[in-house]
């Protein structure tokens, strides 16, 4: 859950550092006091020391969003130990400066000794906090999330490629081998036609392309293959016409690579959208688990099946994962109809649907189980409805582009049609979705969901 490039780490380390800059601003409260036989220190009594509290909010918020300024929180710009502390300590600095200001501006009578010592703790909890991750990171050896490397060619630009790879194994980074027609060798396993079955057996992460030049045709046409695998693609050099939604260039190993499956969002907006989500969600939750236990305890009183009905849907750059749904049909609807509750387009008379269901799904309850996803991190509140994996595999290549961003419990198509409207045809109010994003429009439609299920209308 917690690996080195995943937006989750991201959250884990800003939420510490706030902690730990709070706590050194705490540390400096009472240390202060007992610095008053230093020479220049202004004698001090234990009481007086005492800081607003506002400062304990205002300072962690200033260092986190300089520190963002700086990257810091980029793990794939900062493999590096001495990239990362560098930054932290431009970040910090600026933070140290930004800190002064707002105490010259508000309260200036706090000592200024004790501010002194606040940054020095602050900047040494920071350091010493990414040295114990690292070094947790280097016992581990990454076994539980390496990013798993497949590099396209056994060349010399493929060889480049291994040893910078290599060098970044204690970081998380492991080289697979290579794939190439031509070559031979102890790490080549394989030809170009072997790629897709490689790249599935050993669960690669992300393929470089380094053929030479004049294999730019077979590269357009194996990217191609890889549309519909959850790997993160990498050419060198410039190949933009086969970008799945947007190309960007991006150091990779440290070399200038083109990201061919770039993210919709950037990580800015990706940190912003996975906050807004947990943040509502635990606030959600003391509602929502009592509700969720009477629902359960409906469904299954009224014919004793199981409350739960789990699915494989296909979320964020075609990775499979499992759905959770209140159970809305009778345990021996297998019998009546079709093996899933979900069709290309729901009915409104269906005799299928329990009464409890029918309920659930009017209310859109049913569909609470998948906060859950959302806090695995498998889903958002806000995005493109999950698919089916029967469906996606007879989609055209434009189609999706609604995968290069998470699947949400709610989204645009469902505020403007609900069931009314199948679930196979919703792909340009995704596409709109992926195109239009931002913050602005998830509470939008958040807040539209709201008006959508209290009207009840396309529910069914």
């Amino acid at each position: 859950m917690l690996r080195r490039f995943s937006v989750n780490f991201a959250l884990f380390s800003i939420a510490l550092d706030a902690v730990l800059v709070a706590t050194a601003l705490a540390l400096a409260v009472e240390l202060r006091p007992r610095l008053n036989e230093l020479p220049f220190a202004q004698t001090l009594t234990e009481g007086s020391a005492q800081t607003p509290l506002v400062l304990y909010l205002l300072f962690p918020l200033f260092w986190v969003a300089v520190l963002l300024l700086f990257a810091v929180y980029d793990g794939r710009r900062n493999l590096r130990i001495v990239d990362e502390l560098s930054s932290l300590t431009l970040g910090s600095g600026l933070a140290a400066i930004a800190s002064a200001g707002a105490l010259f501006l508000s309260f200036r009578d706090v000592s200024r000794l004790l501010f002194i010592t606040f940054v020095g703790l602050a900047f040494l909890g920071l350091i010493v906090a990414r040295l114990v991750v690292r070094a947790l990171q280097r016992v581990r050896g990454f076994s539980a999330s390496p990013r798993r490397v497949l590099v396209v060619g056994g060349g010399q630009l493929g060889e480049d490629v291994r040893v910078q790879i290599e060098k970044h194994i204690p970081f998380g980074l492991v080289f697979i081998g290579f794939v190439d027609d031509r070559l031979k060798g102890k790490r080549v396993i394989g030809g170009l036609d072997k790629a897709r079955q490689i790249i599935r057996r050993k669960r690669v992460d992300d393929v470089v392309f380094a053929l030479p030049g004049r294999d730019y045709q077979r590269v357009n046409l194996l990217a191609a293959e890889l549309h519909d695998l959850p790997v993160r693609t990498w050419v060198i050099p410039d190949y933009f016409s086969i970008a799945l939604h947007r190309a960007q260039i991006d150091t990779f190993v440290g070399l200038p690579m083109l990201d061919l499956r770039a993210p919709a969002l950037n990580d800015y907006q990706r940190l912003l959208k996975r906050g807004f989500d947990i943040l509502l969600v635990v606030l959600l939750l003391p509602l929502v688990l009592p509700l969720s236990l009477l629902m359960a305890l409906a469904i299954w009183l009224e014919d004793r099946g199981s409350a739960l009905f789990v699915q494989p849907r296909v979320g964020e750059n075609g990775r499979v994962f499992t759905m959770l749904k209140f159970r809305t049909m009778h345990v021996k609807s297998r019998r009546l109809g079709l093996k899933n509750e979900n069709t290309l387009h729901k009915r409104k008379e269906d005799h299928r649907v329990t009464n409890v269901g029918r309920f659930l799904r009017r209310s859109s309850m049913d569909e609470l189980p998948q906060l859950w996803n959302v806090l695995k991190g498998e889903m958002s509140l806000v995005g493109p409805r999950p698919e089916l994996p029967a469906l996606v595999e007879r989609y055209e290549p434009w189609q999706r582009k609604r995968f290069a961003v998470p699947p949400g419990l709610t989204g645009w198509w469902q505020v403007n049609g609900r069931s009314d409207r199948p679930m196979h045809l919703n792909t340009e109010d995704d596409l709109y979705y992926v195109h239009h994003y931002s913050i602005g429009l998830d509470l939008f439609i958040l807040l539209k969901t709201v008006w959508t299920v209290l009207s009840g209308r396309g529910a069914f």
